[in-house]
């Protein structure tokens, strides 16, 4: 089935997260009555952070400000290929001065939900709040990593109560999808200014969910907020469900078995390593799951695997030719056939540039210079004065020990990849060790430039190629650029890049961009998945949106078909 549909896969995706829910029905949580609601039993896979759109950008984090935070814009749920629509907006918004103004008109029907920051009164969303909530992005205190979306803003003011104007030094042509990201929804200064740091545990939004109950990286519930404005799906109001229990589930195998027992609604991204236990071996749905009515749902990943190494580290960091030989030569050896072969299950691609197939600025044409071939990582190690000792790894050109330190997720799976960088790195003489720890930490201790090397991935915010080559930008280091990774022929060509849509021109540059991370190689390219999605047949409205973390506002559950 899946290679039936592989070139259908290729294409946009969405996140690494995978949710799932059970159709139950409960009474509601929060009020007196009887009635029974419907009730989504959903999965995150990792721990959020908080719940600050300025400041959390974890995928488990982002998929629950979805749900309760409101931006500007957000996808139309059916449109293939993907297309804005107005969110708390009355119409899409008027666009002058050529590309450097835009004009913003607010519904008048937008309100937060209830909080003691408000002193009893029922907050209606005006235009100083998303002016508010914007200019949040440069408090130097919150470190925002979103901050460079607004970079190319000079003027962000409100003409009236309902009336916004943002106004750019650049006419950029992915700026609206900006204000369609979690990190764009609008909060309340009094709650800001309220819960002070602790803001992103006390989420006050205006989206179609609230929090109900909260314990941090363990279970969270959120409850429909029908005060939300009126809103239908196929002619139902929003959103349907009217809560889901959502729990963090870190293994694998605990959140497959969870999906066969019937916990779940659905599984997306089926992990590489439980493969075995859903499809056959020609990748088709095991008949007995089928029979259960069961779907297996190939889905096109907007997503790329890479391993960053730090380019300010003193041992694997520099752009001196010795330094760049021994980050080439763990680039060539890099084995990727059998990481997706075995790692993968077949379940991914080669990555040959940052971009996955079909985000806008792909070049099917461009041809990787860098392959496995570890004969030529070994001369090129040899020829840099990385020799090798009696033990058989290799000292640094100054004779003194050479030992990389790769951070990896303590998970069944970041054990594999270990073992699988092990043997790669040991056949070329590197001797590595790991450290493990979770993600999360990770990324916060890569903010801090004190992580040598990391295998992680890059799900996209919006669909084009800027979202994946601004990972590498300089003025994004200490940001999303965890690889340091700063050099002006880099930078310049960016720059010019960003300016324009997409284009013959534009994927030029994009091409000398990958010429640049393959001559520097801040990163080894490694995967673009390709997602195996299952789902309950008890589940309505269920489609996955290639760049929205989630679609809980649409779904609906049919108890009468629930175990």
């Amino acid at each position: 089935m899946l290679k039936k549909y592989a070139a259908a896969m290729l294409a946009l995706a969405v996140t690494a997260t995978t949710a799932a829910g059970a159709a139950s029905t409960v009474a509601p949580a929060d009020a007196g009555v009887h009635a029974e609601q419907k009730v989504l039993h959903a999965f995150l896979s990792t721990g959020e952070t908080g719940l600050d759109p300025a400041v959390a950008s974890d995928v488990a984090s982002l998929s629950l400000l979805e749900n309760l935070f409101d931006p500007l814009l957000r996808y139309d749920y059916l449109a293939r290929p993907v297309k804005l629509i107005p969110n708390t907006l009355t119409a899409m918004p008027s666009v002058e001065d050529g590309g450097l103004s835009y004009t913003f008109h607010l519904r008048e029907d937008i309100y937060f939900t209830p909080d003691a920051a408000f002193k009893g009164a029922h907050r209606q969303v005006t235009a100083e709040d998303y002016v508010y909530s914007f200019k949040r992005l440069y408090d130097p205190a919150l470190k925002s990593p979103w901050l460079y979306l607004f970079d190319g803003v000079t003027e962000i003011r409100a003409l009236d109560k309902f009336t916004l104007r943002i106004r750019l030094k650049a006419a950029d042509p992915n700026f609206l999808y900006y204000l369609a990201m979690p990190a764009a929804g609008v909060v309340a200064r009094e709650v800001m200014e309220a819960y002070g740091a602790q803001a992103g545990n006390h989420p006050v939004g205006t989206g179609p969910f609230r929090i109900g109950t909260w314990k941090h990286s363990d279970q969270i519930i959120l409850l429909a907020n029908r005060d939300f404005r009126p809103t239908e799906f196929d002619g139902k109001r929003l959103p349907i469900l009217d809560r889901i229990d959502i729990k963090i589930v870190e293994e694998y195998q605990s959140r497959v078995l969870g999906f066969l027992n019937g916990e779940f609604d659905f599984l997306e991204q089926l992990p590489e390593s439980m493969k075995e236990m859903v499809l056959t071996p020609d990748a088709r749905l095991k008949p007995e799951l089928a029979a259960k009515g069961i779907v297996l749902a190939p889905f096109p990943v907007l997503q790329t695997y890479y391993m960053w190494m730090n380019m300010d580290d003193p041992l694997i960091g520099g752009y001196g030719k010795d330094k760049v030989a021994l980050r080439r030569a763990i680039a060539l050896g890099y084995n990727s056939a059998e990481d997706v072969a075995t790692m993968k299950k077949g379940l991914a691609i080669p990555a040959v540039t940052p971009l996955p197939p079909n985000v806008l600025g792909y070049d099917a044409r461009y041809r990787s210079p860098v392959a496995y071939d570890p004969a030529l990582a070994n001369a090129l190690l040899d020829r840099y004065g990385y020799r090798k000792g009696k033990d058989g790894y290799r000292s640094q050109p100054d004779g003194k020990p050479l030992m990389l330190v790769m951070h990896s997720e303590s998970s069944t799976v970041g054990r594999l990849r270990d073992e699988l960088w092990r043997k790669n790195l040991n056949a070329i003489g590197l001797n590595v060790t790991f450290k493990s720890d979770k993600k999360t930490e990770i990324i916060k201790a890569s903010r801090l430039g004190s992580v040598m090397m990391f295998e992680t991935n890059w799900v996209a915010d919006f669909p084009d190629g800027d979202n994946f080559y601004q990972l590498l930008y300089g003025p994004n280091a200490g940001r999303a650029n965890y690889a340091r990774f700063n050099l002006p022929a880099y930078n310049q060509r960016y720059e010019q890049a960003r300016l324009m849509g997409d284009s013959p021109r534009r994927t030029a540059l994009y091409d000398e961009l990958a010429q640049l991370i393959h001559a520097y190689t801040p990163w080894v390219l490694l995967t673009h998945p390709i997602s195996a999605d299952l789902q309950q047949p008890w589940l309505k409205n269920y489609r996955r949106h290639p760049v929205e973390f989630t679609n809980w506002r649409y779904l609906d559950v049919d108890a009468h078909t629930a175990r």
